[in-house]
Order: C-alpha cells, then sequence, then structure tokens
C-alpha cells in the first residue's frame, strides 16, 4: 500500500512539472523580456537588446542562468526586429513561424504523460531532464555553432580539416539516446583534428535550413565546403567509417620498395617535400591521413607497411626501427632523410610541429605568387628582415651543375633571415627579366640575386651577381661574402624594381578543373537521389523532368515533320506528267500542299501603262512586286512555270505578281539593270547583238515605296548546278544571250521551264531578306 501511495505521490510531481514547464513557455512575453512597450520602435527595440545581450552574454555573465537568459533575450529581438512576426504576435500571441514546433512539443509532451500514467516505475535519471535548454549538457555548449561563425570560420576551415556537426533541438529524446556514443566519438575525434560543431536548430533555424537538416538528430560532415549526411546507425565505428569517407582517396600513397625510388624522386616536379611513415599497421591510420589532408599544398606523403615484404630492407636502409611508428621527411636529396620523428603513440601536435618546421624544401621552386609570398615575405621591420637568394636557371630534366652548387650552399649556410630559391627562367621570363641586367653576359646560363621585398604591390630592392653563376668556389665566396655585408649594410641592395605576378605552374588546365567540379555535381546528386528528402529534390526533379519533356517534345515533332515532308515530297515524273496535262492551275500539285494558300490560282496581272503607277510606283509601304520577263515566244511556258513556283507565296497578301513583255518595254529593263552591273554590264559601244540580249526568265522583286529592286538570275539549262540568281551571285556577266531571240522561240518548253527551277528558293531568300537590294533614285517610266 505504501509503494502504490509512493508511485502516485511521484506520478503527481511529474505531471505538476511537466504543467509549470507548459505554462512556462505559454508566457512568454518578447516585449517584458527586453523591457519594451509594445509601441516601442525598432531603433528602441535595437538599444534594449543590446544592453541586454551585453549584460548577459555567457561569456561575461557567470550567473547560472545567464545563458537562458540570453537565449531568451535573443529569442525575444528575433520576434520583435522582424515586423511580420512582431504583427503575429501581437495579433495571436506568438510569432506564427514556431507553431509547428510547438504542436509537436505538446504532441511530445501527451505521449509522455501518457507513459507516465501507464507505468508507475521511473528510472533516477530520466528527473535529469536532459532535453530541456535549462539542462542541455555542457560537452555540446562548448561546440555550438552560430550562422556567421559557420560561415566565416568552419566552411574555410574545412579545406583543411574536416567537421563533424550535430544537430540537435529541445525535447529530442533520440538525441538523448546518442548522446553516450557522441560524446565517446568526440573525445576521441577532436584529438585527431577533426572539427566538432552542434547546432540547435530550435535556436539557430537559419543554420539548420542552411546545412539541409529538417529533423533531429542529425549528423552531417563537412569537408572543402561540402556538406555529406550520415545514414547509418550511431556507433562509434560507423562514425569513425564516416568520416574517413570524407577524405579524399589519393591522399596517400602506398610505397613499396618497388615504388620508393619513384616516389622520393618526385620533388622536382611536384616541388614538394616527401613524407614517409613506417608503422606495422596494414591500413593507412586516420591520425596520418588528416596530416596528409592538412598539408597537402605542401608536401605529398606516402606509407610503407613494415609488414609488406620489402620494407625491412627500406627500414634498414634509412635506419627506422620497424617496432615504432617512424615518420621520415625527404627533401632534395632521396637517399637522406631531412627530418625524423620516432615516437609510440603519436600525438597531432608533435606531428604539426614537425611538419611545419620541414614544409619547405631547402631551395624550393617558385611556381605560384602564393608560395612567393611565403618563403619571401614583404619586411615588417628593421629588425625582420627577410632576404630570398634567388637562383635564375634554365629548365633542365636532371639537376644541373649550377643548381647542385645552390643546393650545397644553401644546406652549408641556412638562416632564419635568410631563404634559397630557385626559378626557372623559361618558365618565368617576366619575373626573371626584371632581375637580370641588360647584358649578353647571362644569355642561356644562370645567375644569382639576392632581393628584399618592401610591399604586397611586388616593389623589391635587390642586387644581382655581376657574374653569371657556374657554381664554382669562388662564385660561392662572392656570395656568402654579400651575405656577411648584408647583416651590417642592408643598404647593399641598391637597385630597385616592381616585379610582375609569378604564374602558377603548377595550376590544373581548365578541363581537368571542369571534370573535377562536374564529378562532385554528379556525386552529389547522387547522394541526394538515394538520401535526401523530396523537398530538396524538387529543384533537381524538376530540370530534369523539364530537359526530358523538352527532349521528348523536340523528337515528336521533328519524327511528325520528317513524315510529312516524305508526303509533301514531288517526284520529278510526276510533275513531267503534270506538265503534259497542259494545265496551268497547280492547286492539285503535291508539292504545295503543306501550306494552302487562299485562291487555287496564281493570279499574275500584265505590267503596262494602265497599271503601273498602282502596281508599282504609288505601292503600299511593305509590299512588293514580283516581275517575271517574258517573251512572247515563251509566255505560255514561263507562265505556267512561274505560276507553280510563287503558287505556295501566294498566301502572303505582301506580294503582287506580274509579267513584263521584254518585247515591248526591253529599254525600262536594260535602265534597271545598269544599277546592277554585274548582272547586266553597261558596253562601251553599241553591238549589233546589244538588242538581242535574251533577258527572259528574269524576275525583279520591285519595292515601289523603297525604291530598290532584287534580280533572279536565271538558269541557262535544267542540268546546270549553279543557277539561283540572287543579288549576291550575281558575279558573271550576261552572256546568256548567247542564244538569240530567235533561237530562243525554237527550244522547246522544257529547256526554258528549266530556268525557273530555283525560282522557290530564291523567293525564300526573298521573305528572309537575305538578298542584295538594288536601289534606283527613282522609278522611270514604262515608255
Amino acid at each position: 500500500m505504501e509503494v502504490k501511495k509512493l508511485s502516485i505521490s511521484w506520478q503527481f510531481l511529474i505531471v505538476l512539472v511537466l504543467i509549470l514547464q507548459i505554462l512556462s513557455a505559454l508566457d512568454f512575453d518578447p516585449y517584458r523580456v527586453l523591457g519594451v512597450s509594445r509601441t516601442a520602435s525598432q531603433a528602441d527595440i535595437k538599444k534594449a537588446y543590446k544592453k541586454l545581450a551585453r549584460e548577459w552574454h555567457p561569456d561575461k555573465n557567470k550567473d547560472p542562468g545567464a545563458e537562458d537568459k540570453f537565449i531568451q533575450i535573443s529569442k525575444a529581438y528575433e520576434i520583435l526586429s522582424n515586423e511580420e512576426k512582431r504583427s503575429h504576435y501581437d495579433h495571436y500571441g506568438d510569432a506564427g513561424e514556431s507553431q509547428g514546433y510547438q504542436k509537436q512539443q505538446q504532441q511530445q509532451r501527451e505521449y509522455h504523460f501518457r507513459h507516465f500514467h501507464e507505468n508507475f516505475y521511473f528510472d533516477e535519471s530520466f528527473f535529469h531532464f536532459p532535453f530541456n535548454s535549462e539542462r542541455r549538457d555542457s560537452i555540446d555548449e562548448k561546440y555550438l555553432l552560430h550562422f556567421s561563425h559557420y560561415v566565416n570560420e568552419v566552411v574555410p576551415d574545412s579545406f583543411k580539416k574536416p567537421y563533424l556537426i550535430k544537430i540537435t533541438s529541445d525535447w529530442c529524446f533520440s538525441c538523448i539516446h546518442i548522446e553516450p556514443v557522441w560524446k565517446e566519438v568526440v573525445q576521441e575525434l577532436e584529438g585527431l583534428g577533426i572539427g566538432i560543431g552542434v547546432v540547435h536548430a530550435g535556436y539557430e533555424r537559419r543554420l539548420a535550413h542552411h546545412l539541409g537538416a529538417h529533423s533531429t538528430p542529425s549528423i552531417l560532415g563537412i569537408i572543402n565546403g561540402k556538406i555529406s549526411f550520415f545514414h547509418n546507425a550511431v556507433v562509434r565505428e560507423n562514425l569513425r567509417q564516416f568520416v574517413e569517407s570524407l577524405l579524399p582517396g589519393n591522399l596517400v600513397e602506398k610505397v613499396t620498395n618497388k615504388n620508393y625510388v619513384r616516389f622520393l624522386s618526385g620533388w622536382q616536379q611536384e616541388n614538394k617535400p616527401r613524407v614517409l611513415l613506417f608503422d606495422q599497421m596494414p591500413v593507412v591510420p586516420l591520425l596520418y591521413k588528416l596530416t596528409a589532408f592538412a598539408y597537402k599544398d605542401y608536401l605529398s606523403f606516402g606509407y610503407v607497411c613494415v609488414g609488406v615484404r620489402g620494407a625491412e630492407e627500406m627500414a634498414r636502409q634509412y635506419g627506422v626501427n620497424v617496432y615504432t611508428p617512424t615518420v621520415l621527411i625527404f627533401k632534395e636529396h632521396t637517399h637522406k632523410p631531412a627530418a625524423v620523428i620516432q615516437a609510440r603513440g603519436m600525438k597531432k601536435e608533435v606531428i604539426d610541429d614537425f611538419i611545419t618546421q620541414n614544409k619547405y624544401l631547402l631551395a624550393a621552386r617558385l611556381t605560384s605568387q602564393k608560395l612567393f609570398h611565403e618563403l619571401c615575405p614583404v619586411k615588417r621591420s628593421h629588425r625582420q628582415r627577410k632576404y630570398c637568394v634567388v637562383l635564375l636557371t634554365a629548365e633542365a630534366p636532371k639537376l644541373s651543375k649550377p643548381f647542385e652548387a645552390f643546393l650545397s650552399f644553401a644546406l652549408a649556410n641556412a638562416q632564419d633571415t635568410v631563404r634559397f630559391v630557385h626559378v626557372y627562367s623559361n618558365r618565368q621570363q617576366e619575373f626573371a627579366n626584371t632581375l637580370l641586367p641588360d647584358s649578353d653576359a647571362f644569355q642561356g646560363k644562370s645567375a644569382v640575386s639576392i632581393l628584399e621585398r618592401r610591399n604586397t604591390a611586388g616593389r623589391v630592392v635587390y642586387k644581382t651577381l655581376e657574374d653569371p653563376w657556374t657554381g664554382s668556389e669562388s662564385d660561392k665566396f662572392i656570395l656568402l661574402g654579400y651575405l656577411d655585408q648584408l647583416r651590417k649594410d642592408p643598404a647593399l641592395l641598391s637597385s630597385e624594381a616592381v616585379l610582375p605576378d609569378l604564374t602558377d605552374e603548377l595550376a590544373p588546365v581548365f578541363l581537368l578543373r571542369w571534370l573535377h567540379s562536374a564529378s562532385d555535381y554528379i556525386s552529389d546528386c547522387w547522394d541526394s537521389i538515394f538520401h535526401n528528402n523530396w523537398r530538396e529534390m524538387m529543384p533537381l526533379l524538376s530540370l530534369v523532368f523539364s530537359a526530358l519533356f523538352i527532349l521528348f517534345g523536340t523528337v515528336i515533332i521533328q519524327a511528325f515533320s520528317d513524315s510529312n515532308d516524305e508526303q509533301e515530297s514531288n517526284p520529278p515524273d510526276k510533275e513531267e506528267a503534270h506538265e503534259k496535262t497542259g494545265k496551268t492551275e497547280p492547286s492539285f500539285t503535291k508539292e504545295h500542299s503543306s501550306k494552302i494558300p487562299k485562291k487555287g490560282f496564281v493570279e499574275v496581272t500584265e505590267l503596262t501603262d494602265a497599271t503601273y503607277t498602282s502596281n508599282l510606283v504609288r505601292l503600299r509601304p511593305g509590299h512588293m512586286n514580283v516581275v517575271l520577263i517574258l517573251s512572247s515566244s515563251t509566255k505560255t511556258s514561263l507562265l505556267q512555270k512561274f505560276a507553280l513556283e510563287v503558287y505556295t507565296f501566294t498566301g502572303s497578301s505582301c506580294l503582287h505578281f506580274s509579267f513584263l513583255s521584254l518585247d515591248k518595254h526591253r529599254e525600262w529593263l536594260e535602265y534597271l539593270l545598269e544599277f546592277a552591273q554585274d548582272a547586266a554590264p553597261i558596253p562601251n559601244q553599241y553591238d549589233k547583238h546589244f538588242m538581242e540580249r535574251d533577258y527572259t526568265g528574269y524576275v525583279l522583286a520591285l519595292n515601289g515605296h523603297k525604291k530598290y529592286f532584287c534580280l533572279f538570275k536565271p538558269q541557262k539549262t535544267v542540268e546546270e548546278e549553279e543557277a539561283m540568281g540572287s543579288c549576291s551571285d550575281l558575279d558573271s556577266s550576261l552572256h546568256l544571250g548567247e542564244s538569240r531571240g530567235k533561237s530562243s522561240s525554237g527550244l522547246g518548253s522544257k529547256p526554258i521551264k528549266g530556268k525557273l527551277s530555283k525560282l522557290s528558293l530564291w523567293m525564300e531568300r526573298l521573305l528572309e531578306g537575305s538578298l542584295q537590294r538594288f536601289y534606283i533614285p527613282s522609278w522611270p517610266d514604262l515608255d
């Protein structure tokens, strides 16, 4: 009986606590939190917010409730600074956007109330209420992210290390379940150099939406600014594998006794030191992969598993203890490491310090402006002078004697204030020409310059050795003398110049960059198809279906168009059969059935004195008269062919069709043709055949309003291929009239009709406006 009473009392206590929490949530008043009236202006609200934010910021106020007070202040300012949210709160008592969130919280409260009512036994840990913002775990508080912090710090830093971010919220029971695993993973991965972040979806909705997290809890990784979601069970091993999958696969090269010489010799091509890790593990340790990712722009990394056959020989060659993890850094000399570190349980801080001190070659090649800034920094003060000794030499497949001598000098005279570099003068010609004196003595030879940068704009002071650098002992002695003198007298660098920016020699070509971008985009789309929700997929699906619809529609239209063209094609034999019937009306031919004109015939009028003014001189703007030139002997056959060719264009109300008798108005035609001299050359003197030139079959398109015409030149015979007489193709003189007018009367109807066989194509170009125009000052009288 006592146990039952005790259970009822616990139940009553829990219900009372839940009711108090609900009432406190409903009692939230942003005006009261900020201490302003309901009529306060935006300036007053902002002023009150800044004052309270400075007072209650958790970093300055050590009060236990300062954080919750600061969150309430931020939430109140978020509501009142937005006019829409403020208006909604004034009318309905809430900000409008949190209705669904509050409804979800209410459903969760009701569910747990029923759960408590049905179960009388409660674990003691339940009363800690870890989902309440007032008692959030301190481990999450350390890694809380805000939108500005994420954009300005996390995204740029993700190009050096991956980030693991958890999305959480209040009243998230699944978040409570994964909390122990999350703590364990955070402690392990943070020590390896992985960034950790926590986003509270209730207070950082903008950031949560930006990350694409629409449910809690969510875990995602960020690397190189790219977001990837974790979709497996939240256990330590899965999270570790997820972080490893974020890293590129080519960070660390597996090195054996067969390829180690090639790997170590690659420093000259890539301009990077080589790092080798000897360890007994069959797979590359995650710490080593993360280090390789952080320093991928400066060094190349290789891994040697000492358990593989042939690795012991390499270990003996370089004096490596196979039972202890060992890191070796090789620079220009491949037979001997430049630096060695060996320790069990190697820490990230130790490796970072070791790599940072050896991330440049002894005499690195200046391959980009960024590397020039790092190796030869600008002078900050007189006590921070940095000198660069630059060897200007030609590129060679093998190390030249001048470079080897320069390298040995750099190794023997390494100083904190002096950096030794070299430049391929054939790749950086402008840079080299600026430092070299105008003398033939340096043509094709190496030279050494000592310079000091004065500003980032390229201004330097320098001194170039007077003689070419051959690497002799005298050259080394002279250079050493200059360096010793610089310590006492910086004015030794007497020359001054502005160096041009270095070209990036190792930058990938545009095609490779485009392929990498396309590959990243395809992988993102693939991941989105299988893992992201439909709300995120809608833009991509809309784009895909739109493209498919356009493609499908184009194919269907093209298919129907091709079938119609096949049905509308008119074989030559059918046309000849039609001509033999003697019919002049082309309304029944299949050739023109695709575009049915308004009339079933072609209305062609003769251009005479009575119709000349109305059909040409006073023709309305935008209208053209297409005139066929014929003779009395060719009238019937040419008119039949003319009607067939222009029939499909009679549907246009802007075109009029006429014919002109060559026997009556030859002088008028020849006057017009003088303005198209390439088509009708003007004779120097009268010859007896001039009046007998054959102009039958010529077609003129006359624009009466703008006073210009276009000319169709007929082909000589039906068999000729080049027969379309557009005004742009009139490049030969009109010696068509070799056949006399009298002889044309003796020709058959078929050759005469062949003169107009290409007229329909010319008419299409006429309507397109692509024909050459011949302008005249005024229209002459027809007589």
